[in-house]
């Protein structure tokens, strides 16, 4: 089973929106431990993040130097917390998920938009914004896979696996969420420059450009194949 059967199991809303962004965000490591790790947190969050998250229920999480428990790997109760509070602020000024990325220029933009968004609820005792390790920068030339593979869930809607769920921004907008596998199978293809092994943002752009000659209203369609493909 894959992470995205987490939001599976939410009514179509912020619910779901909010389920695919933490899937997401766990999505790295063994596939069993990562499905552990998502029943865990989701146990934590109870019948709606949504409603766990306007009424503040993460203040119990750890705060502070204390990171509380690990819920996955180097993901602590205290990441949970800067999730779930950046999360109220997304919702505070934009109503959704959606719009906040709607707002932006682009996709990356969006990530951008999202990253600071998160940081800036999550300031610290001075007011400076405090960024998460968990959310990738998409200005730094990070491949920002978990975050692609979350929009890919959200904006895609063929298939059993994706939400569909956004509808104001293309699947013909979306990039390839490229990890190691991904990554190695496109080369073997010869998708992506064999000499060039770096896993990054331009290594992103140039594979779903190549994918879009294929299909240019669904570049991202090929993303499983790819993952699979040995």
């Amino acid at each position: 089973m894959d992470p995205v059967k987490f939001p599976h199991r939410y009514e179509p809303g912020p619910d779901r929106e909010i389920a695919a962004f933490l899937a997401a965000t766990i999505a790295w490591g063994r596939r069993d431990l990562i499905l552990k790790s998502g029943e865990k947190i989701f146990a934590l969050l109870g019948p709606s993040p949504y409603a766990f998250v306007v009424k503040g229920n993460f203040r119990k999480f750890g705060a502070g130097k204390f990171k509380g428990t690990s819920l996955h790997r180097t993901f602590f109760e205290s990441d949970l917390r800067y999730f779930c509070r950046g999360f109220r602020a997304c919702y505070s000024q934009y109503g959704s998920l959606e719009a906040l990325f709607a707002a932006a220029g682009d996709v990356w933009e969006g990530m951008a938009l999202f990253r600071e968004t998160m940081a800036h609820a999550n300031r610290d005792q001075t007011r400076q914004p405090v960024y998460s390790k968990h959310i990738a920068d998409p200005s730094s030339g990070s491949a920002c896979k978990r975050l692609n593979l979350a929009l890919r869930w959200l904006v895609r809607k063929e298939g059993p696996v994706d939400l569909g769920l956004w509808t104001s921004i293309s699947p013909s907008s979306l990039f390839i969420p490229l990890d190691l596998h991904v990554g190695r199978s496109a080369r073997r293809l010869g998708l992506l420059e064999e000499g060039r092994k770096a896993n990054d943002k331009k290594a992103v752009i140039s594979l779903t450009e190549k994918l879009r000659e294929f299909c240019p209203e669904d570049p991202v369609k090929y993303d499983l194949a790819l993952f699979g493909y040995h």
